[in-house]
């Protein structure tokens, strides 16, 4: 096994964005080749109603999937096929807005106003751009969630994990997505595959993973629980972790615990031509996106 190091840690940036709402960026609309195939990710995390009532009403999306995981509150989404809901904390909403979809996402607090969630935008390659719109829609209780001996939790969203598959499929760019709780001052390794890119993002607690000056080779059971390893200062909420290449992660979590989410994905390395919402492969191909909203073309008939 090689260790994964961490290359870089970044903080979430607060933006604005849908009618008013408040939330903190990780990363989006620069150097789309970063992340690929990932290219934004927000964290809207609010206790005031006010910084998030606005919503984020009716708007366009093609060329690209979200995936909303809510964690407090609720949100309401309806769209121009007609379908509509709701996800309560817990839930994931993996959409795949392919030829095109219009669409309203709506949220609420719980009782506390507390409202909290994450939205990831994975891109579609162009082979798979005017594909037709779809949801999964999944249930917390349907999310396998692992408890490994010494207490460390981890929720399996997509992918195969320590032999638990998520609920949801199908996705273009074979994610691994997992929301992994590590306990007080546990050091703990996570197998990723080599060949995807891979973020970490930590929204609870405080912790440090292995760095880029950790010798590479291969990793043995006494550097992941002795002190052998070098590892980045402590990194806490909303910090963004991008990781080199490798097969396994270390993290060693601080005196509260550490919880992250845990996402990889296979590059699509393609061309990427990117205006707001709308994500397509060429400028030509983004200018008749938008040519088909203004001429009320947007929405393609089923079997088109």
């Amino acid at each position: 096994m090689s260790l994964r190091p961490a290359i870089s840690t970044s903080s979430a940036r607060p933006t604005l964005e849908g009618a008013g709402v408040h939330l903190h960026r990780a990363f989006g609309f620069h150097k789309p080749k970063t992340h690929d195939p990932f290219l934004l990710f927000d964290d809207f995390r609010n206790e005031t109603p006010d910084a998030y009532a606005g919503g984020f009403p009716w708007h366009p999306h093609r060329g690209i999937e979200t995936i909303t995981y809510v964690l407090s509150g609720s949100v309401e989404h309806s769209d121009s096929l007609g379908n509509s809901g709701t996800l309560g904390a817990g839930d994931i909403q993996w959409m795949t807005a392919g030829s095109g979809i219009m669409h309203q996402e709506m949220p609420s607090g719980n009782v506390n106003g507390q409202m909290h969630g994450f939205q990831l935008w994975a891109n579609l390659p162009g082979s798979l751009k005017m594909t037709a719109p779809r949801y999964q829609d999944v249930k917390g209780k349907e999310i396998p969630q692992i408890i490994d001996d010494d207490g460390t939790q981890v929720k399996v969203i997509t992918g195969d994990f320590w032999g638990q598959r998520g609920p949801v499929d199908g996705v273009a760019a074979d994610p691994l997505y997992l929301d992994i709780t590590v306990p007080a001052n546990r050091r703990k390794a996570f197998k990723v595959d080599t060949y995807r890119n891979t973020f970490a993002y930590i929204f609870k607690g405080a912790g440090k993973f292995a760095d880029a000056s950790t010798p590479q080779g291969v990793l043995l059971e006494k550097e992941v629980h002795g002190e052998e390893l070098n590892i980045r200062d402590m990194s806490g909420n909303r910090t963004l972790v991008q990781f080199g290449t490798g097969d396994e992660i270390v993290v060693q979590a601080g005196p509260e615990g550490i919880r992250f989410l845990l996402v990889a994905g296979t590059p699509i390395q393609e061309p990427v031509a990117w205006h707001g919402p709308i994500v397509m492969n060429t400028r030509e191909e983004l200018h008749q996106a938008f040519r088909d909203l203004r001429n009320n073309r947007f929405i393609k008939p089923k079997g088109h």
